[in-house]
Formats: structure tokens, C-alpha cells, sequence
């Protein structure tokens, strides 16, 4: 079976199937190979398994910009409402706010006052253009009146590693990859993005309570399978994603870096992406993003 990831390894995405991927390669004795197929705002490996065999040997590890894209790109491979069969969202969690220590700021407070008079001279990494880490940076700068310059990457692995090495001081990655760097004092973490703190982090406050109140948005990843895979076999694989996310281990480790482990039913998941897509279609409009 092939778990593909539609980012590069290192990223959130990556790292929970690779938590979750032994487990279930357990369950169901057969293994399960994560498979990273990068490129295009994770459309290159949405294809892959939009196009595969829908016989529940291709799943995909969805990412938010399923829900994003629509509003992104002029033209997507792919239906994300009518390509897929949902299984399951497997986890919900705030991105973290981070920024190299060499960047004279303490908190989401400071950063705004920092960057509010320097516009256009502060950059931020992303995991890509129209990805949720780089329109959760620009809800942010709409809410707090910034202006800063967009430096895409293909992947969150890869922008964290420039962020840790001083080429990009600001970043807003998925919890599971920043929060291991700001433990270490490599990052500063200022705020999570999620409506409550993290019970990885109590002690990082959101940014809402930081200094721009209202301010939310958070990420997903969920496993899909091809659009016209049997019901049978959606009933299974969701059965047996819900066991994975409650062994012991694999909670465990995804609490532990900070996600919140969900598991809901494929009708549930089906309507969450579709609430998803109107949303994230509202975010791009308000920011004036044009489609490319």
C-alpha cells in the first residue's frame, strides 16, 4: 500500500504518516510505504492518487491546500469535492509563529511593532504559494496591518531549515515542525494559531491572546482514496486509521509534538472539506490574492 505525502519529508504532513504508517502496517499485516510526491502546491501528488486504481492501494495524505487550491490556481488537476472518497481526518493543529533569534522581537506584540514601520522589508518563509502556512501568514498580516515579503518554498521541511539557519527570520509551520526547534532556543516561538494553546507548549499563548484578537487558523491532514472506492473498503481503512490514532504510541507521539488526533467518520470529514474550501476561497478573496 502507498501512503503519498504531496510535500517534501520533514514537513507536518510527512511526519504524521510516518507515525502513523508502522501502525498500520501492523493491523493490517502488509506494509505501508510513505510515498513523497512534491511540487505544484501538493497538486502533483493529489493527481498521482486521483488518477490510481481506486482499490484502496494508493491513499493520499491530504493537506489543507486541498481545500485551498480551487481559489489558488485558475486550473487543479482534480476535483478535491468529487476525485476523492474521504476516509478520514487524522489530526487537527495549530501552526506556530516562529522567528530566528537574530530578529530583535520577544512576542507577536513585538514583531508587529517591528515590522508595522519596515514594510515590505521583513520576510517569511512558506511551505509554498497557496499553501496553509503561507495564508495563515497573510490572515495574519491583513489582521495586524503588516506588509511583508513572501519567500515560498517546496515544503515546510525546506523553509524551516533556511528559517533555523538566519536566511528568512519569520515562519508560521505546522506545530510538529517548528515547536522542536523553539525547545531547543533555535526558534523563538511566539504564538499558536489554533483558538487554545497547545498542550505541547501551555506556555506559548495563541496569537489571538498575543495581540491580534480574532485571529484563527489551523491545519489538517486526513487520509483520501480514489473517487468510486468501495464502500467496504472506506469502512475498513477508517476503522482501522481510528485504532492506529488510539494505540498508545502513536497518540502518544502526536499529542506529545502538539496535534490533536481526530479520526472522524468519511461523511464527517467529506463535509469538513467541503466547509474548508468556502473558507480558505474567503481568505484568498480578502487578501487579494489573484490565481495564477
Amino acid at each position: 500500500m502507498r501512503l503519498v505525502v504531496p510535500s517534501a519529508p520533514g514537513g507536518g504532513t510527512d511526519i504524521t504518516a510516518r507515525i502513523i504508517a508502522p501502525k498500520l502496517s501492523e493491523q493490517l499485516g502488509q506494509q505501508v510505504v510513505v510515498e513523497n510526491r512534491a511540487g505544484a502546491g501538493t497538486m502533483i501528488g493529489g493527481e498521482v492518487v486521483a488518477r490510481a486504481a481506486p482499490d484502496g492501494y494508493t491513499l493520499l495524505m491530504g493537506i489543507s491546500t486541498l481545500a485551498i487550491n480551487p481559489a489558488m490556481y485558475k486550473k487543479v488537476p482534480y476535483d478535491a469535492l468529487k476525485d476523492f472518497a474521504p476516509i478520514s481526518q487524522v489530526v487537527s493543529l495549530s501552526n506556530l509563529l516562529v522567528t530566528h533569534p537574530s530578529l530583535p522581537v520577544q512576542s507577536v506584540k513585538t514583531l508587529i511593532a517591528f515590522a508595522k514601520p519596515r514594510p515590505g522589508q521583513v520576510h517569511y518563509a512558506s511551505a509554498g504559494v497557496g499553501t496553509n502556512p503561507h495564508l495563515s501568514v497573510e490572515l495574519f498580516l491583513s489582521m495586524a496591518g503588516l506588509r511583508m515579503v513572501h519567500v515560498p518554498y517546496k515544503g515546510s521541511g525546506q523553509g524551516i531549515v533556511d528559517v533555523v539557519a538566519g536566511h528568512v527570520p519569520v515562519m508560521m509551520p505546522s506545530i510538529l515542525t517548528g515547536l522542536p526547534h523553539a525547545k531547543t532556543g533555535r526558534l523563538r516561538g511566539l504564538g499558536v494559531t489554533g483558538a487554545k494553546r497547545a498542550g505541547a507548549a501551555p506556555e506559548i499563548p495563541t496569537i489571538a491572546e498575543a495581540g491580534v484578537p480574532g485571529y484563527e487558523a489551523v491545519q489538517w491532514f486526513g487520509v483520501l482514496a480514489p473517487a468510486g472506492t468501495p464502500r467496504e473498503i472506506i469502512a475498513r481503512l477508517h476503522g482501522e486509521i481510528v485504532r492506529a490514532l488510539n494505540a498508545a504510541e502513536v497518540k502518544g507521539r502526536l499529542t506529545g509534538d502538539g496535534a490533536d488526533p481526530v479520526g472522524s467518520p468519511p461523511e464527517e470529514f467529506a463535509a469538513f472539506l467541503r466547509a474548508e474550501t468556502a473558507k480558505w476561497a474567503k481568505v484568498v478573496k480578502d487578501a487579494g490574492i489573484q490565481p495564477e
